[in-house]
């Protein structure tokens, strides 16, 4: 995963490109990775750990998109994505939500073990999603597999757009 994002860090910095995260399940899982990174600071310009429905709504997720489609939707995903990339203008915006095998006793609806990535580029206005059933054993690993495929997901979409 260290080789990934360093290339993930030089291919946006070459590119003169950011990137900003919306966290839930991961925790900023995902934005410590990229930090460890040496140069990291040309590119990352921030993140969010969106842990409860209300902070997703104060950092632009519509309330009417969580209640339609559920906190744990692509929908959301997609909403936690645009709008970090939009509050902090940043090329790249990566929403994260959903269970990491685990009942949510305030928001019952979806899988105990769906997590949906969205990662939204803000030039072309496109979303690039992951549906990601946990695999692992205890919560720790299954943060770290959703981290693990939204940076090969990143690398991706890094190498292929132009």
């Amino acid at each position: 995963m260290e080789k990934e994002l360093k290339e993930i860090v030089k291919i946006l910095t070459e590119k003169k490109e950011t990137i900003s995260t919306m966290e839930s399940c991961t925790g900023g899982g995902l934005a410590d990775k990229i930090t460890n990174v040496s140069g990291s600071s040309e590119v990352f310009k921030f993140s969010a750990v969106t842990y409860c429905n209300e902070f997703k709504v104060k950092m632009g997720v519509s309330k009417d998109i969580i209640d339609v489609y559920s906190v744990y939707s692509i929908e959301t995903a997609h909403e936690m994505a645009r709008n970090i990339s939009d509050f902090t203008n940043s090329n790249y915006g990566i929403g994260i939500t959903g269970k990491l095998k685990k009942a949510d006793s305030n928001n019952e609806e979806g899988s105990d073990n769906e997590v949906f990535v969205s990662i939204y580029e803000s030039t072309s206005e496109r979303y690039y999603d992951l549906d990601i059933f946990v695999t692992r054993e205890n919560r720790e690993d299954n943060k770290l597999e959703v981290i693990e495929k939204t940076i090969d997901k990143l690398l991706g979409i890094l190498k292929t757009v132009s």
